[in-house]
């Protein structure tokens, strides 16, 4: 009896063991998947203060509408980063510019890297928590509270009030993406697809997906 108790256990202990596994590696490919169709944009204020949040937000516009300009014929994020990378002190002086116009003589840093992203909802499509590549924009001592969107596909100018993402914007990422990963971010009807987004947010908060190599 105590044999087959034993035995019991360890058969269970594997099945754990085997499923931990195999939803972990799922959640790994998903995750590094989605992550490699998008390229986000992240503001970082010098402060919590009013007059500081205001200014990362005037910076934001501007960088946005440069972006728009230049990314809008863009079909794939290689290329939206490849421009951006070629741009990127003029991102830098439109930063600076738009700072001194306002009256502050913050310093702009500006780094195009793999960052860690909270859950975020764009609309009706919602990208889990985790890596990925990004223009970073930090002003001044960028100690203040940041702000974050899709370059690519163009999500930043999503209408807040409609909750509905462009449908040209939803093409880019329906073609970057395979069928079940694009369900992920974009139906929430399905409880299939709900419990699978909520173990990517599981695995990425426990830190169990890391950052690109």
């Amino acid at each position: 009896m105590k044999k087959n108790l034993k035995m019991v256990i360890i058969l269970t202990f594997l099945l754990f063991l085997y499923t931990s596994i195999c939803a972990i590696s799922y959640a790994q490919n998903i995750s590094s998947d989605i992550a490699d169709s998008v390229f986000r944009l992240h503001v970082i204020a010098n402060s919590d203060n009013k007059e500081d949040q205001d200014l990362k937000y005037k910076v934001r516009d501007e960088l946005l509408n440069y972006m728009n300009s230049i990314c809008k014929n863009c079909k794939s994020k290689e290329e939206a980063i490849s421009i951006v990378e070629e741009n990127k002190d003029t991102f830098e002086q439109i930063a600076i510019h738009t700072i001194k116009e306002q009256g502050y003589s913050y310093s702009v840093k500006i780094n195009i890297g793999n960052f860690e992203f909270p859950t975020k909802n764009y609309g009706d499509i919602s990208l889990p928590a985790g890596y990925y590549d990004a223009l970073r924009v930090e002003i001044g001592e960028a100690k203040g509270q940041n702000w974050w969107c899709v370059m690519f596909p163009p999500l930043c100018f999503v209408d807040i009030s409609s909750g509905v993402v462009p449908d040209e914007s939803k093409e880019l990422m329906e073609n970057n993406l395979s069928e079940e990963e694009f369900a992920l971010v974009s139906d929430k009807s399905n409880h299939e697809i709900q419990f699978k987004f909520k173990l990517l947010e599981f695995f990425n908060n426990a830190g169990l997906i890391t950052a690109k190599k």
